[in-house]
């Protein structure tokens, strides 16, 4: 992202902010609850999570595309 200029940045924070935020409502309503049953804290807590998955993932995808193109592979 360093190479990203400030509105794309910002993009794609909001994306990844947004998706999240999807998540989390799944993750409880999953657990039988609504997301007002939570106090604020909680439900910041839980999206803080959902958003460090989804940058985990994109980094693992990425590098994993890198591999790819390089014609490299984990399975070989």
């Amino acid at each position: 992202m360093k190479n990203l200029t400030e509105q794309s940045r910002k993009k794609v924070k909001q994306h990844i902010r947004e998706k999240a935020i999807s998540r989390a409502k799944t993750r409880i309503y999953l657990h039988g609850k609504r997301p007002e049953e939570y106090e604020a804290e909680i439900l910041e807590a839980i999206v803080k999570e959902e958003e460090d998955k989804i940058k985990s993932d994109y980094k693992n995808k990425s590098i994993v595309m890198l591999l790819a193109a390089l014609g490299l592979s984990f399975w070989t």
